[in-house]
């Protein structure tokens, strides 16, 4: 299977992070070492690119040609940093409104979620290094192009990404079903940041312990749970809802 997104080969794949080029991740053979190995790891550290030992058969699934051991997946955006856009926002007076995506790997679920963020004037998403979706072209086009106009921050992880966010002022809530509180009964017209989970796993335990509040749909048929592009579009619309309600600006 070919893929546009991808760079393979030692010196290609450490050129094109020296140039700039944002990689969401690099795979590695798992006994691949030598001096450009070595190089190429020391680069991933530096660019903060997560790297996987994998065997060489993995490799081959991305590419027929001679990859070197190495195959890296380029990302279709420039990733932001919540360090820089967040105090950006507070400067130029605006409410932020920050969607956290703890876990999310179905990339068809992030460009569901993405759509409607950019439509409820979302701020920025938070994604962590390992363990999530990256912005390929899959996920640009099943956002509908919305990953073109929406940042998307990638953090070390979901926990200091969301520890950020408290400290610089903003109210964390986590969506999930272990919380008794009724979405609508809390109050999202301040600065607030949004925590949606993987359906397999919900939102991680050191994640939750750090939220301020947490909100449930309800639930009424027999499955239990959500899409959690569903749940995310429920809970952005209620900060809307609320922030028209108080006039307040949504962008």
């Amino acid at each position: 299977m070919e893929n546009s997104d991808i760079i393979f080969g030692l010196r290609p794949v450490i050129e094109a992070v020296e140039a700039g080029r944002t990689i969401d991740k690099i795979l590695l053979k798992k006994d691949l070492n030598g001096e450009l190995a070595v190089r190429l790891c020391h680069l991933a550290r530096e660019y903060m690119i997560p790297v996987q030992r994998v065997p060489v058969e993995r490799l081959g699934k991305y590419t027929r040609k001679n990859h070197q051991g190495v195959v890296a997946f380029a990302a279709a955006v420039e990733y932001h940093r919540l360090g820089q856009l967040v105090p950006t926002l507070f400067e130029d007076g605006a409410l932020p409104f920050i969607l956290v995506l703890d876990g999310i790997t179905d990339v068809r679920n992030f460009g569901a979620i993405a759509r409607t963020a950019e439509c409820c004037g979302v701020n920025a998403i938070v994604i962590p290094e390992r363990g999530s979706v990256g912005v390929g072209a899959d996920a640009v086009k099943t956002s509908a192009g919305a990953l073109l106009h929406i940042p998307v921050c990638r953090e070390r992880s979901t926990v200091a990404g969301v520890r950020y966010l408290k400290e610089s002022g903003c109210s964390v809530v986590a969506v999930t079903e272990k919380s008794s509180h009724n979405y609508t009964e809390g109050d999202y017209t301040g600065p607030i940041a949004l925590v949606m989970g993987a359906e397999d796993t919900g939102i991680s335990p050191d994640v939750l312990a750090l939220s301020d509040s947490r909100a449930a749909i309800p639930m009424f048929g027999a499955i239990g749970s959500l899409n959690v592009s569903v749940a995310a579009g429920v809970m952005m619309y209620e900060v809307v809802r609320q922030r028209l309600a108080a006039n307040l600006e949504v962008l």
